[in-house]
C-alpha cells in the first residue's frame, strides 16, 4: 500500500480558504464588522491590502474563536462543524 504525506501545503491553503469564508461572514454584519476591525487594529484600508495574508487569517480564527457565538455563527453559515474552524485555526497557526 502506497502512503503519501502531505507536506502541509494544502492544509494550510484549506485553512486560509475557510479564514476568508469566514471573514465573509464576519463582514456580512457591520457592528461584528467593526468589532472585528476594533479588536484587531485594521483599518477598512489595511484589511483589504492584507486580505491575502496568513496574519490576516489567523486573526480571522482568533476573533471568532475568542467568542463562541460567532465561532458557531460562523460554522453554521459555512455548513461546517465548529471543530473544522478551530483546526484551521490550528494549522495556521503552526
Amino acid at each position: 500500500m502506497l502512503t503519501i504525506h502531505n507536506a502541509g501545503g494544502d492544509s494550510v491553503k484549506q485553512a486560509s480558504a475557510l479564514a476568508l469564508g469566514a471573514l465573509g461572514w464576519v463582514l456580512g454584519d457591520q457592528p461584528r464588522a467593526q468589532r472585528f476591525l476594533d479588536l484587531t487594529g485594521l483599518t477598512p484600508d489595511g484589511l483589504r491590502a492584507a486580505i491575502g495574508e496568513e496574519s490576516t487569517h489567523r486573526a480571522v480564527f482568533e476573533f471568532l474563536l475568542a467568542h463562541e457565538p460567532d465561532l458557531l455563527g460562523a460554522a453554521e453559515a459555512l455548513d461546517l462543524p465548529p471543530e473544522q474552524l478551530a483546526a484551521a485555526a490550528r494549522e495556521l497557526a503552526r
